[in-house]
């Protein structure tokens, strides 16, 4: 049997604790949808969580399933997260001519399989009002394992000079082999967004479910197996891939790193650096006319992609164009711009990332990644320097760690952490030069 039908949830949040009387409390009756993905037979929930977030108060409340509430009028996000299993039928397929007769043209029968999968979906930033009866709908995703590499850390603060202004070049992503064989890092993308986390508008077309908006594309080279990654490996692929130390004795020393981006740049006052002993990503379009950096204070949403097509159809058939309206208090301003677009099947592991204080959506959708990760919390928040967001540990086996990928940065990665090769290096983790003397697997499990 097929679970096409719709679960019908009531859901209620208590009030807050507040000086007002349980009376003074606007609520509204509200009522939650769940609808689950199709064709998945004999669908079995093992476990399910619907959580509520109050964005005045910055409360979250787990509600229990199936049970009625009345919700305070205010703005919320609700998350819905559950475990399942459910079955998928195999085709038959051509039995071996080596284990039968000659002109044996036998199938062997469909197969019904059993598999384990998460389900996730949320709405965001919806308001409830004093209004009779307020109905909700959540679509859910089935997240399944892309056997690839991961994002292990992103380090977009980058560093201070010792005078406390801001030093650019030294931000850096690491990749990691999760899997229990090798991968090849040829041909992996690295993706940011276009649009920004803390600014939203109603783009048309929208395209988000299927597809993530991007301006800048850069490609891991090769052939095909060129750059193996051994299991509980990783590479590290950084902005310049120079000593930094000799500019800024606070920063690092990526003479050594597996991949830097270049640029080519048009404008002479701001000239990229091409490092000779770090070999370059393959650019396949950025915005700048002079050098791409990642957005220092985290607005932005990245990914990791196998594009089947080669460098010139990708950039012939995947530009498109969108419109939007931008209402100011001079007036409405309809809105054109263009970008390139990445189809979400290409894309193997995706981040938002955000701050709190100033976030407005979240630019991959669910399918990719069903949460965000920050660091800072305010726009402009002058902690952030020399940290970087790193994949919390899941486990060991066999002395190898396996990091936690359930496609929710919410869950799946340590904020504000000491960046990975701060520790390695024993560089300086603030602008007084203080040293790490510390070794972690994640920012936060030590190393013994």
């Amino acid at each position: 049997m097929k679970f096409k039908y719709l679960f019908l949830i009531p859901v209620l949040m208590f009030v807050l604790a507040s000086c007002q009387d349980e009376t003074d409390v606007q609520r509204t009756e509200t009522f939650v949808t769940i609808t689950y993905p199709k064709n998945m037979d004999n669908l079995n929930i093992k476990s399910e969580k619907l959580v509520f977030k109050n964005l005045g108060t910055g409360e979250d409340i787990e509600m229990p399933i199936a049970q009625s509430y009345r919700l305070p009028k205010g703005l919320y996000n609700c998350s819905y997260k559950a475990d399942v299993t459910y079955q998928v039928t195999t085709e038959g397929s051509e039995s071996n001519p080596e284990n039968g007769q000659a002109g044996d043209h036998n199938t062997e029968g469909p197969e019904t399989v059993t598999l384990n999968g998460k389900l996730s979906g949320k709405l965001e930033s919806f308001e409830v009002k004093s209004d009779d009866l307020l109905k909700l709908n959540i679509e859910t995703f089935l997240f399944t394992d892309k056997d690839d590499f991961i994002f292990e850390e992103i380090f977009f603060t980058g560093t201070l000079r010792p005078s406390g202004s801001q030093y650019y070049g030294d931000s850096y992503f690491k990749i990691y082999n999760n899997t229990d064989h090798v991968l090849y890092a040829d041909g992996l993308a690295i993706c940011e967004s276009k649009f920004k986390s803390t600014l939203y508008f109603n783009y048309k077309p929208d395209i988000r479910k299927d597809t993530f908006t991007i301006w800048a594309l850069y490609v891991i080279p090769g052939s095909g197996k060129d750059h193996p990654v051994q299991p509980g490996e990783s590479l590290l692929i950084c902005d310049t891939g120079i000593d930094h130390r000799n500019a800024n004795p606070n920063s690092l020393d990526f003479s050594k790193a597996d991949f830097e981006w270049y640029d080519v740049s048009t404008k002479p006052a701001h000239m990229d650096i091409d490092s000779p002993t770090v070999p370059n990503l393959d650019k396949w379009y950025c915005y700048t006319l002079s050098f791409w950096v990642l957005h220092n204070r985290g607005f932005c949403s990245y990914a990791l992609a196998r594009i089947p097509i080669d460098k010139e159809t990708y950039l012939k058939d995947y530009y498109y164009t969108y419109e939007y309206t931008m209402f100011l208090p001079s007036g409405t301003f309809p809105m054109q711009q263009s970008a390139y677009k990445m189809p979400n099947a290409w894309i193997v592991d995706g981040v938002n990332c955000s701050v709190e204080a100033a976030r407005d959506w979240d630019i991959l959708p669910p399918t990719v990644d069903a949460g965000w990760t920050h660091c800072g919390t305010i726009d402009h928040d002058k902690t952030r320097y020399f940290k970087s967001v790193r994949r919390k540990v899941a486990g060991f086996e066999n002395g190898r760690c396996i990091l936690q990928d359930t496609n929710n940065s919410t869950d799946d990665f340590n904020t504000e952490c000491v960046p990975s090769e701060i520790e390695i290096q024993g560089s300086s983790k603030d602008a007084q030069g203080t040293k790490a003397t510390t070794l972690t697997w994640d920012g936060v499990l030590p190393k013994k």
